[in-house]
């Protein structure tokens, strides 16, 4: 079981991939290997959602919503691999053209807080499609740049592996206690960890890279099927 940081550390680093939350394949999950008492905690106790943070700034696997458009980490050992598959499946010029220019303006920046991030992207922090029109009350303003259509375009850049979260800052209430989840600050993983896909995968082409990463999960999980961990890969 997953009692402590460094046993959340030692399960990435020896699986390679760990998603947050229960999925197809029985076991392969924080989730599931998390007792009860610190999935959601109190404030003298912590957990994995406050581990998130400090595991990153040690430097040795990525966090981001990587499977299914849900949280999970990979090492950096078996990171290069991934993005060499999923980047195959998510290429650039099949994106959205809004993901590209979410994509142009971090890569000028480096990194940055999501809410900077949708500022500076030309999306509002709200979620609401109307607008209340002062000018004419009966006609609403539609607004096609929400808070939800960002989220939408930065899990699909997360997903292709893209964009991945360089740590999370925190707000802090007046007399200095800190609140709510967490705002992510992110990045892309050649910023974060100067990864050289061809290189770190001695040139695999991506249909290798799957094979490669089918083959060390179906050593972990021999009862889950190819298609299961295709599903989730």
């Amino acid at each position: 079981m997953i009692t402590s940081q460094e046993k959340l550390e030692e399960l990435i680093q020896e699986w390679g991939f760990l998603p947050f939350f229960l999925n197809r394949i029985e076991g392969f999950s924080i989730e599931e290997h998390t007792p009860k008492e610190l999935w959601f905690t109190d404030e003298q106790m912590a957990g994995p959602w406050e581990w998130k943070g400090p595991i990153i700034s040690n430097w040795q696997c990525a966090y981001g919503k990587f499977f299914e458009k849900k949280a999970g980490w990979i090492s950096l050992d078996w990171l290069p691999d991934f993005m060499n598959w999923r980047r195959s499946l998510y290429p650039l010029n099949k994106l959205p053209q809004e993901c590209r220019h979410i994509l142009d303006v971090l890569y000028g920046c480096e990194s940055a807080v999501s809410r900077e991030l949708k500022k500076m992207c030309g999306y509002s922090l709200t979620r609401k499609r109307k607008a209340f029109n002062q000018n004419n009350p009966l006609e609403p303003i539609i607004n096609t740049h929400t808070g939800a259509d960002f989220d939408k375009l930065i899990n699909d850049l997360q997903m292709g592996t893209w964009v991945c979260i360089a740590d999370f800052e925190y707000l802090y209430s007046k007399s200095g206690e800190r609140y709510g989840w967490g705002l992510a600050r992110y990045c892309t993983p050649e910023a974060m960890y100067g990864t050289d896909i061809p290189e770190a995968v001695d040139h695999r082409t991506p249909e290798e890279s799957r094979q490669r990463i089918i083959r060390h999960l179906n050593t972990l999980f021999p009862d889950a099927n190819e298609k299961q961990l295709m599903k989730l890969i």
